[in-house]
């Protein structure tokens, strides 16, 4: 019995010893590659030893942050961390996410825009319109077309899956406004808010994803199709197009799951089954194949990596009217390195597409600096 007591610590200590020994070495040399957070967070950088910042003290504080962000298998305790939590209380660790009916994820912020809370007002909404009905002009006769394109976020799409705890009157909404404008003011618009809640019930596969924010992959294909055909019927010419003969039903592919990466669990849950059509382009022999900007959030990647833009002699994508892509430069091209009256020159279409989560800011400018360019007295 004596022997046994002794054993017993011994072996306690050895398994804690041995345990320090792995995160030590962890820590100093990374042998176990663990798989990377998810989500936006910035890593403190080791900080170098001098005198002064001993004495001022800013050389234990960035140590003791460097250490926190660089312990052994961190990632791994954090999942761990984060996925009792889950399991347990339904408790998730993301900002600004919430866990909706029937584990559907959203964004806050979507969730807001759908009862109104980012309304910015008639007045603004119709003034911002009016500017792009003049800028719309001004490129008519150039021979160029530019396109609003509104997009639904998943508050909108999936109403029946927000909390109760959110419910509220919806009051005025920032999509019914620029709906309303673009109609009065005949403005070339792709309104996919309407399309899709419409469609939803009629589509054969998911337009959205559970543990996803943007549009299903399925829902790119739809839309990037659409919006070919749109492009076509306003210019009057004839493009190439995407299609699919074969598609396949599986588990969340790409970023159909995008939220659920930012909850970094260590099993991620099961969701609802999506579809993936294999998509091809046809030959552009024959066809016309216009210049393509896009002036675009994070909705228009889906389509952008889908490859849409192949059916376009050349393109750009000016993410929130700020980096551009694809980029050849040595450092980030933005629009704050460009000349916008020489650069509308090269293009034949040029697309504003805007999901109702960022109507508050539909355009990120881009709208008012067109209208500057065309009708700089004004």
């Amino acid at each position: 019995m004596g022997k046994r007591k002794k054993t017993v610590p011994i072996i306690l200590l050895s398994i804690l010893l041995a345990l320090f020994v792995l995160h030590f070495t962890q820590y100093q040399f990374n042998w176990i590659k663990l798989k990377p957070l998810h989500g936006y967070y910035v890593e403190s950088e080791k900080n170098k030893f001098s005198l002064k910042n001993w004495f001022e003290g800013t050389f234990q504080e960035k140590g003791d942050q460097y250490f926190i962000d660089h312990f052994g298998f961190r990632s791994f305790f954090v999942r761990l961390n984060h996925q009792w939590r889950y399991c347990l209380f339904n408790i998730i660790k993301a900002r600004n996410v919430v866990i909706g009916k029937e584990n559907y994820l959203y964004e806050e912020h979507y969730i807001k825009t759908c009862y109104g809370n980012d309304f910015m007002g008639e007045e603004h909404i119709e003034k911002q319109m009016y500017k792009l009905k003049m800028v719309q002009a001004a490129l008519d006769k150039m021979g160029k077309t530019i396109i609003a394109v509104f997009t639904p976020g998943k508050g909108a799409f999936y109403p029946e899956y927000i909390p109760d705890r959110y419910h509220k009157e919806k009051g005025k909404t920032n999509i019914e406004y620029y709906q309303y404008y673009a109609e009065k003011y005949g403005i070339n618009c792709i309104d996919f808010h309407c399309y899709f809640i419409e469609y939803k019930a009629k589509s054969p596969y998911p337009l959205f994803p559970q543990y996803g924010i943007h549009w299903s992959y399925y829902g790119y294909c739809i839309a990037a199709d659409s919006m070919t055909r749109y492009i076509e019927k306003i210019r009057n010419i004839s493009m190439p197009h995407i299609y699919w003969e074969n598609i396949t039903v599986s588990q969340p592919r790409f970023d159909d799951n995008d939220i659920s990466k930012a909850l970094n669990l260590l099993f991620p849950p099961r969701a609802i089954e999506l579809a993936y059509p294999e998509v091809k382009l046809e030959s552009d022999s024959g066809k016309t194949k216009p210049a393509l900007m896009a002036v675009a959030d994070s909705f228009f990647w889906g389509i952008y990596n889908l490859g849409w833009t192949n059916l376009f002699s050349f393109d750009q994508f000016w993410y929130y009217n700020e980096n551009i892509y694809p980029d050849y430069s040595s450092s980030q091209l933005t629009t704050k390195d460009i000349d916008l009256k020489d650069e509308i020159q090269k293009f034949d279409v040029i697309i504003i597409l805007c999901t109702d989560g960022n109507l508050w800011n539909f355009g990120w400018n881009f709208i008012e600096n067109c209208y500057e360019v065309f009708y700089p007295a004004n």
